[in-house]
């Protein structure tokens, strides 16, 4: 989309932006013959001095994640004051619920924002189903995209064709649809709509304030532990990396024993970084309690 708007053949993102995205966009941008610079994020964030030499006719958009992969809320007000002057637009992938106490994407200058609606009511379901959400500013939205076909190979190796995204109505009404609804998502994104009707704007606003507090307490109690640190300062929602004193196997093996889903070994997804190897990355949400997370402690403080 913001190759189509700008002209641009060059999209920048950052590695603090989550491995799998980067990835996929990647292939999407091969396809259409453009480029893919991801731009380092050594201390987990995103600097926004690296990104001056690449500002330009063609650089089509700058990627950031916020909060981002880590946890770790990025600089975007930074951000958005230097693409401001810009030929190049500002796509920001964010958390929804996070919202309920962040800034809005467009307050900051994003031109395209787009997110998992996963946390809004769905169930994890082992990855799926789930829906994605796209908004744009007023003057960008007849750009964005009515349909979006993937590429496969099928039992037999042939090659094939999908629909990834498809405006249903539009097989009937053709140049006067209107909605983006495909049958797998509706299920999904009828469930974030009911789910958002429940909380309404305060009750959004409660989830997130209680997400944030309950995984800063549960990061303070693990830093606290011999040997255990977090690995990034600044500040997070409700992620956040620590490095751990023994392998991150034995961690999550003690963990599973225990009833409890681990954390995420950051060195599967950054086999690049050698410092982050025995590093967890731990999420915690609305939903545990302060027993739950002691009990989490307890189980760590015991690993060896």
């Amino acid at each position: 989309m913001a190759i189509n708007i700008t002209g641009g053949s060059r999209v920048i993102a950052f590695e603090s932006i989550h491995p799998d995205y980067r990835a996929v966009v990647e292939t999407y941008l091969k396809a259409v013959g453009a480029e893919l610079v991801v731009l380092p994020a050594g201390r987990g964030t995103a600097d926004p001095a690296v990104l001056t030499p690449y500002l330009g006719k063609d650089t089509a958009a700058v990627l950031i994640q916020q909060p981002n992969f880590f946890g770790l809320l990025e600089p975007v007000n930074e951000i958005g004051a230097l693409l401001e002057q810009a030929p190049t637009l500002f796509v920001a992938c964010v958390n929804p619920i996070s919202l309920g106490i962040l800034q809005a994407p467009a307050a900051y200058g994003a031109d395209i924002a787009v997110g998992d609606g996963q946390p809004l009511g769905n169930p994890p379901a082992f990855g799926g189903p789930s829906f994605g959400f796209m908004a744009a500013r007023e003057k960008y939205i007849r750009r964005m995209p009515g349909r979006i076909v993937g590429e496969t190979r099928d039992e037999n190796g042939s090659r094939g064709f999908v629909l990834t995204l498809q405006t249903r109505e539009q097989h009937i009404r053709r140049q006067r649809a209107t909605s983006n609804i495909c049958t797998n998502a509706a299920h999904s994104s009828l469930i974030g709509a009911i789910y958002l009707a429940l909380l309404g704007k305060e009750g959004l606003k409660e989830v997130a304030v209680q997400c944030a507090q309950k995984a800063h307490y549960t990061a303070e109690q693990i830093a606290a532990l011999p040997g255990w640190e977090l690995l990034f300062e600044g500040p997070y929602y409700h992620e956040f990396a620590v490095k751990a004193p023994v392998p991150w196997s034995k961690v999550n093996e003690a963990l599973l024993n225990e009833g409890i889903i681990g954390g995420l070994p950051l060195g599967r997804m950054y086999p690049h970084r050698p410092e982050w190897q025995d590093a967890i990355l731990f999420c915690v949400t609305e939903a545990r309690t302060v027993g739950e997370i002691q009990h989490l402690v307890q189980v760590l403080k015991g690993v060896e």
